[in-house]
């Protein structure tokens, strides 16, 4: 794809005057019937669509570390803490200035806070800096309906839908004080927050063209706030 960055050279990258779209990740478990690098993936992919209909957007190599101490009792999962990742997102956009501006695009629910700091941060410094993160039903938060249907359009080969099995579907709002003192798995043996058995492809299909549709409408907006503030009055 001519616009992954990690496929060029220096000299074509100099050449142009290019969004960089970041896909911010994790490695943590998601279920017994999910791959870990679930949220790398789907950000991954949210990105490469933005590129595809967006002029002049280059995606890097994900960052497939988070903030995913929520998950630390299942094997596999691997994570970076949040002061961690804040400093990371800050030195990773500090040094992509040649650059007009930075996107990053969220997979991980546990990556907002240290994002949200980031970000603060690097627009006091001045840096052209947009976050976004997709939506989802309160009820399907982690390993559930949602991301199992996305990743059964995205990398079918990779879910096992013999294993998928209900988890916790109380609101993400009811779980958050024990899963902050707990873990996921003091709330949901398996490590789903929501119910994967009916997810599809085809409601994949959909759920990913809403979240591009989304991200590219943020972008674009984002982009016309930045040409208005470079016009001279």
């Amino acid at each position: 794809m001519n616009h992954r960055l990690d496929a060029l050279r220096w000299p074509q990258v100099d050449q142009r005057v290019a969004l960089l779209a970041i896909p911010l990740g994790a490695t943590e478990q998601h279920g017994l019937h999910l791959p870990l690098g679930t949220d790398t993936a789907i950000a991954t992919a949210l990105c490469d669509r933005l590129a595809d209909e967006v002029g002049d957007v280059l995606v890097a190599p994900a960052v497939p570390y988070g903030s995913s101490g929520e998950h630390a009792e299942f094997p596999g999962t691997l994570s970076l803490g949040q002061e961690a990742l804040e400093l990371l997102l800050v030195e990773l956009v500090r040094s992509a200035d040649h650059f007009a501006g930075v996107v990053l695009v969220n997979g991980h629910g546990g990556n907002r806070g240290p994002l949200i700091r980031a970000v603060r941060l690097l627009r006091s410094e001045g840096r052209h800096i947009l976050a976004w993160s997709p939506s989802g039903p309160s009820n399907d938060s982690h390993a559930g309906g949602t991301e199992t249907s996305a990743m059964l359009q995205l990398r079918p080969g990779d879910v096992d839908v013999k294993q998928a099995e209900r988890g916790n579907t109380a609101p993400l709002p009811d779980l958050i004080e024990p899963l902050r003192t707990g873990g996921v798995r003091s709330v949901s043996a398996n490590g789903v927050l929501g119910d994967p058995t009916h997810a599809s492809a085809a409601e994949g299909r959909r759920i990913l063209n809403d979240w591009a549709a989304s991200l590219i409408d943020a972008v674009l907006t984002w982009e016309t706030t930045l040409s208005r503030r470079s016009t001279p009055s």
